[in-house]
């Protein structure tokens, strides 16, 4: 699994808004085979939030898997790798 990069969150199913630009973060984990585990810190809607998770490469080669935030709820999510271009 390739994990380094950036990725992006593009699904949250248990999110009634279904809104995954609410929060921004780093990703910190360590990765074995096709899953990571993780910890982050970011923004939930402007408050600061932190907390751990976990996710499983998929066959279409997107992430899976769920994040906690400390003291709250647990949300499901899916990524992908995110790759931006930027013109010079």
């Amino acid at each position: 699994m390739s994990g380094l990069g950036q990725w992006r969150i593009t699904r949250m199913p248990d999110d009634v808004a279904n809104d995954p630009d609410c929060g921004t973060g780093q990703i910190f984990g360590s990765r074995q085979a096709d899953a990571v585990e993780l910890s982050w810190e970011g923004h939930d809607e402007m408050d600061e939030a932190s907390g751990d998770g976990c996710a499983e490469l998929q066959p279409d080669r997107s992430l899976k898997g769920a994040i906690c935030f400390h003291g709250s709820d647990e949300a499901n999510f899916i990524a992908r790798q995110w790759t931006s271009s930027t013109a010079c």
